[in-house]
């Protein structure tokens, strides 16, 4: 390790983020990056433990603990606190395609399992990974590296997030020919309509990777949507592997009287309208908060990303609705470290809402009951919602279950409902055209093995084969399904 007594020397640091006061005007990133003498200071903080928890990327306690793609992150450290940055990038891109992707948007399950954050808060390693590449990107370190021979072989990717993308990469690196089948206007997935544009610049960030991408050879098709225009059998002839990555895009829907009210959307339409507006300036389905009651229902960070959206477009009031009682501020006997901590944690959303409104928008423990409406201009749009407090119990069978408590009910003013509810696997048009296997959780059937589907030269990954995930546990499927189909085309 660098320095023997780095993390008693000094103490935690973030590079100071964009005030919320002045972002929320605009839709620029909030994120900055620390100078080369902050970061060697962090970097010293890293003890390079015996056995690094940071990087093994584990499953305890039905959560993710460490780095699910395994970043190498006390060497990384350490070469930072030395001032090779250089090496620190080339040990950074040997376990992660897109790290200006992970630094920007990943919640970090490395710091915590961080063990220096058994006692003290746990080093920066998203900070750090953030500073490797764009000094990389700034020093011109990063440059398309077409592979230097072709295999002769073919494969495509149906869908472009990270899962899609990272296995397009690797599988180019290898040598195969490779082409990426996007149904939407854009390449990126999630990456481009999922993640709003203060979290991940498309045109700066993402485009710049999808541009040396390019280079090296993998080809992008988009507007083109495998299982209705082009057959997965049709596309099966036409290369010797297919991996499909398309992500789980069903979402959850609220079942309450009132639901289909003009005003009531899914998150996800609403971030992907506000996207294009923002890249086109020019999109009819363009969805406005503006000067409205808005009611985000449904916690995570798709909420978080509607209230903070919501907010920049001028909304009136934002609040939002958690079923579950509020974490605890410090971690529980029951969730000891290196389990990921469920602690509370005010994001960048809540954080620009109490700058706004003056109190943090979420209510806990509170359950729709209803979406009241009123007729305008002969339709039925919303004007409030009816929630009522609840308590968590265990049922007959053991299990928590939502009780009502009574005399708890509310009336909340609303002219925009978002539900944020999280999402119920992939969606059926491609799966049930081609045959493919499910498993019991809606997904497609692939084991983490060798992510192979029931149909012979197809394999599955990223949240459309395990459900709802983080991007870095995408980057990893894809990364991990691309060995396979390696091996397979070998």
């Amino acid at each position: 390790m660098g320095k023997a007594t780095g993390f008693m020397e000094y103490q935690r640091e973030v590079p100071k983020e964009r005030p919320p006061k002045d972002r929320i005007n605009d839709w620029k990133e909030f994120k900055n990056i620390f100078t080369d003498k902050a970061a060697k200071i962090q970097g010293a903080r890293c003890m390079e433990c015996g056995i690094p928890f940071c990087h093994s990327g584990l499953e305890i306690g039905g959560m993710v603990s460490g780095c699910p793609v395994n970043n190498l992150i006390p060497e990384w450290n350490d070469l930072i606190y030395k001032g090779k940055w250089e090496e620190a990038v080339r040990r950074l891109l040997k376990t992660n395609n897109f790290p200006e992707f992970t630094g920007r948007v990943c919640p970090a399950p490395c710091e915590g399992s961080c063990t220096v954050g058994l006692n003290d808060p746990a080093v920066t390693i998203k900070a750090n990974e953030y500073q490797i590449i764009e000094k990389a990107f700034a020093e011109g370190w990063i440059q398309p590296e077409p592979p230097e021979f072709r295999t002769g072989k073919s494969a495509a990717v149906v869908g472009s997030g990270p899962a899609g993308l990272a296995a397009a990469d690797q599988l180019n690196k290898l040598g195969h020919q490779v082409k990426v089948y996007e149904r939407q206007d854009r390449i990126g997935g999630l990456l481009v309509y999922g993640i709003p544009n203060m979290k991940l610049d498309k045109e700066k960030v993402l485009q710049r990777r999808l541009d040396i991408m390019e280079a090296e050879g993998v080809e992008f098709i988009t507007g083109t949507e495998i299982g209705s225009e082009i057959s997965l059998d049709n596309l099966k002839n036409d290369f010797d592997a297919v991996v499909i990555a398309g992500g789980a895009t069903k979402p959850r829907d609220l079942e309450v009287p009132g639901r289909e009210a003009e005003g009531v959307h899914f998150a996800v339409d609403y971030l992907k309208a506000n996207t294009e507006y923002i890249l086109s300036n020019n999109n009819k389905d363009y969805i406005s908060a503006e000067d409205k009651n808005v009611i985000v229902i449904g916690g995570g960070d798709t909420g978080t990303d509607c209230v903070a959206t919501a907010i920049r477009q001028g909304a009136k009031s934002v609040n939002q609705f958690e079923i579950m009682p509020k974490a605890p501020d410090a971690r529980q006997a029951n969730n000891p470290w290196p389990e990921w901590p469920k602690t509370l944690k005010v994001d960048y959303g809540q954080e620009e809402a109490i700058e706004v409104f003056g109190s943090d928008p979420r209510e806990f423990l509170i359950m729709t009951e209803e979406i009241i409406t009123e007729e305008v201009a002969g339709q039925e749009t919303v004007s409030g919602v009816k929630t009522i407090k609840i308590n968590w119990e265990k049922n007959e069978n053991n299990r928590f279950v939502p009780i009502k408590q009574a005399d708890t009910q509310k009336i909340w003013p609303a002219d925009l409902i978002l539900i944020a509810m999280g999402f119920l696997g992939p969606e059926n048009n491609l799966i049930k055209s081609a045959g493919l296997e499910l498993d019991g959780r809606s997904n497609v059937k692939a084991d983490y093995d060798d992510f192979k589907t029931n149909i012979e030269g197809v394999f599955a990954a990223g949240d459309m084969r395990r459900g709802q995930s983080l991007v870095v546990n995408a980057i990893d499927e894809g990364r991990k399904a691309a060995i396979k189909v390696d091996e397979y085309l070998s």
